[in-house]
């Protein structure tokens, strides 16, 4: 009974499906229909004219996203526990040719103007320091909790203030979306980011990420810059085909929510244990390791997060008898 990870769950089977479907003669590279349809299909989804680039990580959709927006002698301002920072082996620094990332405070790894201003303001403003040139925010965070457009867009203020671009990785940006019942615009583009890296293979996807530009002349170069970063997949349409199926009737929102319904259920026996908030999909709880011991010998997987504190990690095919029998064995601990 796993809660290890999402990135472990299944693909979903229309996502089989649609790939299955793409497997027929087209063009190479993003030049076929399916890729070629992205752009008018999330600019649908947004509400606005966007760039929407696949690729097949979220690391190099993140990366990329850093390199459009931060010069290699730029810095970027993150959440001195984000993604980018903890789990991506200098991926970021790589990308960008060198830019540095200044890190920021805030309760469950959520930044927030007041904090970013306290890296920024600390900065002096000459040739011998790295300047700031953007700013990372991660919607659901990575301990599960969620900005909402008002969190994003006072964020997104300063960064206009200060001439900062502003980008969200969304690996779980379907999860914070779906506990927001906002439209997808009113936590992104409205707020002021300027890209977000779209995650779909930790919610049904097999391979497929996407990249989505609300200032669509970021674009131009990054197609460059994912090509040389050997990025750049001979077959798109299959990643394409995976964001299709996704978009399709909002499967990207249905899956989202069964997700997250299945983390509340997990939430409502833990009680007190809780150490943060329960807002997507992530549960993080506070237990001995003799307590964690008898949680794995009654066949849970789940990831040790710190001393006293597990993590545990629902998807959208975590099977509804494993989830109640987690559920009853956190409430009899």
């Amino acid at each position: 009974m796993r809660f290890f990870s999402d990135n472990a769950a299944t693909v979903h089977p229309r996502v089989m499906a649609a790939m299955a479907d793409a497997n027929h003669l087209d063009t190479a590279y993003d030049g076929d229909g399916l890729s070629r349809s992205l752009d008018a299909r999330l600019s649908d989804l947004f509400g606005t004219d966007v760039a929407a680039l696949w690729v097949p990580t979220g690391t190099a959709a993140n990366c990329l996203a850093l390199a459009a927006l931060c010069p290699p002698h730029g810095g970027v301002i993150c959440h001195r526990d984000a993604h980018i920072q903890n789990d991506e082996g200098g991926a970021p620094e790589f990308f960008t040719h060198g830019a540095k990332l200044f890190l920021a405070d805030g309760d469950g790894a959520k930044v927030t103007p007041e904090t970013i201003a306290a890296v920024a303001d600390a900065i002096p403003n000459d040739v011998h320091r790295v300047q700031p040139h953007a700013i990372s925010i991660t919607n659901a965070t990575e301990y599960g909790r969620v900005y909402t457009p008002d969190d994003v867009a006072a964020i997104g203020t300063l960064a206009k203030r200060r001439g900062l671009g502003l980008h969200m990785d969304g690996a779980r940006f379907a999860n914070a979306v779906a506990t927001l019942g906002c439209t997808p615009a009113a936590v992104t583009w409205q707020a002021g980011v300027d890209a977000l890296s779209f995650g779909f293979v930790k919610n049904g996807a097999m391979s497929a990420e996407l990249l989505v530009f609300f200032r669509p002349d970021l674009a131009d170069v990054t197609r460059y810059r994912r090509k040389r970063a050997g990025l750049l997949f001979s077959k798109g349409r299959y990643l394409a085909a995976q964001v299709i199926a996704m978009l399709e009737d909002d499967l990207w929102l249905a899956n989202a929510r069964a997700a997250n319904a299945c983390a509340s259920t997990l939430a409502a026996a833990a009680g007190g244990r809780l150490v943060h908030p329960v807002e997507a999909n992530e549960v993080f709880l506070r237990v001995t390791p003799e307590e964690a011991a008898a949680l794995r010998a009654q066949g849970f997987d789940f990831y040790d997060w710190a001393p006293g504190e597990i993590r545990l990690v629902t998807a959208w095919d975590s099977a509804a008898d494993h989830v109640a029998a987690l559920a009853k064995a956190i409430a009899a601990l």
